[in-house]
């Protein structure tokens, strides 16, 4: 038993945060943040959590999806940057959407939602589940410095989600982790304990660009390979391909070491930035509300962070 989509949704914080406003704030320029990251502006929470966030992605796509809150049976998030430990993001949308099913978040950063979705899947597999409520939930700045031009200018925040039910549309998947924290890591503050010695790093995302870039691009053409491998077709047998927004230009050289053009790959990092482990589900959203997609398309999904993780996934439209 494999899974299908029945419905998609998104909310995107309504405060826009342009390059020129960044400027303002460091020694940075619209032209330089262009060339370099591809991203002309973000939207970023001034009153809502990422749960909030959640919440109202949640409702679209069970609106989209036709079933009410109380028909979910689970319900998997993915977040690294809720502002509470205990309750997660999860467990906060099941409370606000009035569902009653099992709720419970996963990190693995910016590839946290195709985490999530493959362990979703895994559990209508399993039977039992009619109707699962995957998530991406992000208010990532709240982790960044500010002061930092070579991470405030990439992030923005959002959420998406997804409505899922046995199918048979979920052809494959691929997860992948390397353990590391040199490329990237976003430490806690150093907590109440008056025992711990160690030093610890700000609360904030640290990142070494190249290292990253390095990572993410080869991870984009690996994963995708791998999962065409997987069920007998090429790369360019993929109608669309939905890649987790981190820098256009990861994106660009992506496509021209996979050989395909560009008009395959949705691309929004434009609108909304970095959104992390939102970033893919509101790229989805996007495209099945365009009126692009037939039935039959062939879409990958391929997200890569930190951890150093990364996923992909084809499903059949």
């Amino acid at each position: 038993m494999s899974i299908q989509v029945l419905g998609t949704g998104a909310y995107l914080p309504e405060k826009i945060v342009t390059n020129d406003d960044l400027a303002q704030m460091v020694d940075t320029s619209d032209e330089w943040i262009r060339q370099r990251v591809g991203v002309v502006e973000r939207r970023i929470s001034v009153n809502e959590s990422a749960a909030d966030m959640a919440v109202k992605a949640a409702q679209r796509a069970l609106e989209a999806a036709g079933i009410t809150a109380d028909q979910l049976e689970l319900i998997v998030a993915a977040t690294v940057s809720n502002d509470e430990i205990c309750p997660g993001v999860g467990a906060q949308v099941q409370a606000a959407i009035g569902a009653s099913c099992p709720a419970f978040d996963v990190n693995s950063a910016c590839s946290g939602f195709l985490f999530a979705l493959d362990t979703a899947a895994a559990f209508i597999a399993r039977g039992g589940i009619r109707y699962a409520l995957v998530l991406g939930a992000e208010r990532i700045s709240r982790i960044l410095d500010w002061t930092d031009r070579s991470t405030c200018i990439i992030f923005g925040d959002g959420a998406g989600a997804f409505v899922i039910a046995p199918g048979e549309n979920y052809l494959t998947s691929h997860l992948f982790t390397k353990g590391s924290r040199e490329e990237l890591y976003i430490p806690m503050d150093k907590g109440n304990s008056p025992f711990y010695e160690k030093e610890v790093a700000p609360l904030a995302v640290h990142m070494s660009g190249q290292a990253t870039f390095k990572f993410a691009v080869r991870r984009i053409v690996d994963d995708i390979n791998i999962v065409c491998d997987q069920i007998g077709i090429k790369p360019a047998d993929l109608s669309y391909i939905v890649p987790h927004q981190a820098n256009v230009r990861i994106i660009d050289f992506a496509a021209k070491k996979l050989g395909l053009p560009a008009e395959k790959f949705v691309v929004n990092i434009d609108k909304y930035g970095n959104t992390s482990s939102a970033s893919v589900a509101i790229s989805f959203d996007e495209l099945a509300r365009s009126g692009k997609l037939k039935k039959g398309d062939l879409i990958a999904m391929v997200a890569f962070g930190g951890g150093l993780s990364s996923a992909a996934c084809i499903i059949k439209w």
